[in-house]
């Protein structure tokens, strides 16, 4: 593929490209602190590094700096533009990627994941499903994973009969939608009961994407272009659609699983590698997969196909799809999807962690045990699991160690026995307890001496493995408080 390169294109800046000074030169260099840093400098280089938004510096939304704000919005923008799907605290937003490899920078927006119904379902199995999907949710380290949007197919092919389908779907959801028919007059229908929830249109293509477009243009929503397995034809319908007046688009390049499985990896990652490094506007929107096209394949048992459309989205989610629809609603099929698109989308510059602090478990009192442990979040919540599960009376204190676990933390010197006895009185953890007796994990065994010597506490050291502490309490904790 060799895409045409504009003037506009050339100019264009990966975010590895873009430097403080680069925004520095047009933020208002007032200095004001409105963005809560020193200066301006140091907004620039957290806007680079995208800690922060353009919309952290009130400054920039005043008219005096209207040229500015509009220059900084074309230099910050990622190759991959963003595209809102729905209104208000549920909308979705698409895309906004700005490189191709996540360990270059980060992934922003995390890839919403839509549940299909259609309209030939009766009445009292589409509302089950619906109340499946909203209620449908995950807690993991901390997080509550949850669906993102429901996907109303027309399988009537009767416009009609799809509107009555989308309007029972919006009087029972506030998800997202999307529209899927490749009809016009059907999508009409089903649009004018819905266009103000601003959902997602599925599909135009090769045939019908003047009348598509008219309609999406008529009612201000974003449209999906699909051409499944053809990236020329593909990017023909987008240069044609963005002359038409459209620039809220999805593509879709075709979801083929089995054998044809590798030949959609390629074209997700031709386009997306198009947009990010050789900026191809035509390319530079968000990915669409459809993992939902096993079910359309070779008859298979439903565990098979199952399994099937679970491979197919983690793969598409790796990558570079920006959005899935999928059918199964097993907690097998989703919970992988749900967990890997979290592990995904969190900033590998930033290790995922909890606040510090002394967490309280049960009904502890003065002869309650107290432990120690990091902040990293998958060892906090580890622990805490551990914690609940044993019904334990007893108060946890949490180190920050900059989201280190704790043998990486006591290696890089985070977690230490001046960093311990700094909790346990910035935490005032005396005042909560009658006793002198601290549970420090055994991972952090060789903390143990010196530690005793730095906060004057009498140091017992736990378990390598949280699953242990109800028993190691069992047998080496006194209620007597026979330690101190």
């Amino acid at each position: 593929m060799s895409p045409d390169t504009t003037t506009h294109e050339k100019k264009r800046k990966s975010i590895k490209e873009i430097s403080p000074i680069d925004a520095y030169k047009l933020l208002p260099k007032t200095n004001c602190g409105e963005c809560r840093e020193a200066n301006c400098m140091a907004f620039a280089t957290r806007l680079v590094n995208g800690e922060l938004m353009l919309a952290d510096c009130p400054p920039l939304h005043t008219l005096e700096y209207q040229d500015a704000l509009e220059n900084l919005s074309h230099l910050m923008a990622p190759p991959v533009r963003t595209v809102t799907i729905g209104t208000g605290d549920r909308a979705i937003m698409l895309g906004g990627k700005y490189v191709l490899q996540r360990h270059d920078f980060t992934y922003h927006n995390p890839s919403p994941i839509a549940i299909d119904v259609h309209d030939l379902m009766p009445e009292a199995e589409l509302l089950e499903r619906i109340r499946h999907i909203e209620q449908f949710s995950y807690n993991y380290i901390g997080r509550t994973l949850v669906l993102n949007a429901i996907a109303i197919r027309s399988v009537s092919g009767d416009p009609a009969t799809f509107s009555r389908a989308v309007q029972r779907v919006a009087a029972t959801s506030t998800l997202p939608l999307i529209l899927c028919t490749l009809d016009p007059a059907v999508m009409q229908a089903g649009l004018s009961e819905v266009s103000r929830r601003r959902p997602l249109m599925y599909a135009a293509t090769e045939t019908n994407w003047k009348q598509m477009a008219e309609i999406a243009l008529a009612h201000k929503v974003p449209l999906a272009v699909f051409a499944p397995g053809n990236p020329a034809l593909l990017r023909s319908l987008v240069r044609t659609l963005m002359e038409y007046g459209l620039h809220d688009l999805v593509l879709d390049p075709g979801t083929f699983p089995d054998d044809g499985l590798s030949d959609t990896v390629s074209n997700f990652t031709e386009i997306r590698a198009a947009a990010c490094k050789q900026f191809d506007e035509l390319f530079g929107f968000p990915l669409l997969g459809v993992p939902l096209t096993v079910w359309t394949g070779a008859e298979l048992s439903e565990d098979v196909l199952k399994w099937k459309e679970a491979i197919t989205a983690s793969i598409l989610l790796s990558r570079y799809a920006d959005m899935l629809i999928m059918h199964s609603m097993d907690g097998w099929v989703l919970l992988p999807q749900l967990i890997w698109r979290f592990n995904l989308y969190t900033d590998p510059r930033k290790p995922v962690t909890v606040e510090a602090g002394v967490k309280t478990f049960g009904r502890p009192d003065p002869h309650s045990p107290v432990l120690i442990t990091t902040n990293y979040a998958l060892t906090y919540f580890t622990v805490e699991s551990d914690i609940k599960a044993a019904n334990l009376d007893c108060y946890l204190i949490v180190v920050d160690t900059g989201g280190m676990s704790v043998e990486s933390a006591v290696a890089g010197r985070y977690f230490t026995a001046d960093s311990i006895s700094h909790a346990l009185k910035n935490y005032d953890v005396g005042s909560l307890v009658s006793h002198t007796t601290l549970i420090i994990p055994g991972l952090a065994a060789r903390l143990s001496g010196e530690t005793e010597e730095a906060t004057g506490w009498k140091i017992l050291v736990g378990p390598k493995d949280s699953s242990g502490i109800p028993q190691f309490l069992r047998e080496r904790w006194l209620p007597e408080n026979e330690y101190t």
